[in-house]
């Protein structure tokens, strides 16, 4: 028995550090000079006296700018990306109506158009909208594919959410509603994270939109910010990676705070009574 837990626990610190290998490269990367980057010999500890690449970072970029706007434009799709796809998901569960299928089908569906195609529909849609270069276009854009997924996702939670519960409050005199609101998505919370985290990724990752929607360098997300590094003739290495460091902390940190809930999301196959 003690073997085993020992291997267990071997292996699980072997995937731990297979997981954090790449950021903790990235961290040595930043912290070395620029010309020891290509020698010959890989420098695997950093260099802590190069710890003001990281001052610099913030100093000489706007990565602070592009942080608060690539927070707001993940945090508003999550929000609306949940608010939208709750009640298609308790309709898709619960209720039976014509075209009922061909709904879910048209969701699904949806995912198979890569975001590059779309691109320039959507960008003749928002000049005639003058939702070019706001924050708000993107989290709409953004939010259009976040919520075929977290629809599904939610729906498959709310399937396993028994009706007799539903029933009882219909009894009590609650509305169809109320029964959403205080009685099935308290019962579905875990599930309701691991939707919030997909959609936070998404806002927080994506690049084309970004790109192509934003030209005023005030509204520039991360993503963009990140890659705007990347020159003709240089890239400062150990710059990029210590704002692809920066950037990865806020996504990271979201994540280990709501992983209890995303588990159990993932793994609740029902409602315990």
């Amino acid at each position: 028995m003690i073997k085993t837990h020992t291997a267990r626990l071997i292996a699980v610190l072997a995937l731990l550090g297979v997981a954090a290998f790449p950021l903790y490269w990235m961290f040595v990367t930043s912290l070395t000079p620029s010309e020891q980057l290509f020698s010959p010999s890989p420098r695997m500890l950093p260099t802590l006296s190069q710890i003001a690449t990281y001052a610099d970072a913030f100093t000489e970029t706007s990565l602070r700018l592009w942080l608060v706007n690539s927070l707001i434009v993940a945090v508003g799709t999550t929000a609306l990306s949940i608010g939208l796809a709750v009640l298609p998901a308790y309709a898709l569960s619960r209720l039976d109506f014509r075209g009922k299928l061909l709904l879910g089908f048209a969701l699904f569906m949806t995912q198979m158009l890569p975001e590059a195609m779309l691109v320039v529909p959507l960008y003749d849609i928002f000049t005639q909208l003058s939702l070019l270069n706001t924050l708000l276009g993107l989290i709409l854009a953004n939010t259009a594919f976040t919520v075929p997924v977290v629809t599904w996702i939610l729906k498959g939670a709310i399937d396993g959410v028994p009706s007799e519960i539903e029933e009882a409050a219909r009894i009590d005199g609650c509305s169809r509603l109320g029964i959403v609101l205080a009685v099935v998505l308290p019962l579905i919370a875990p599930t309701l994270a691991a939707a919030a985290v997909i959609a936070f990724f998404h806002g927080w990752n994506e690049y084309v939109f970004a790109q192509t929607f934003i030209s005023d360098d005030t509204l520039r997300t991360a993503s963009v910010g990140l890659a705007s590094f990347v020159g003709e003739l240089s890239t400062p290495v150990h710059t990029v990676m210590a704002v692809g460091i920066v950037y990865t902390l806020p996504a990271v940190v979201f994540y280990l705070f709501v992983q209890r809930y995303v588990v159990a999301g993932m793994t609740s196959g029902g409602v315990k009574g």
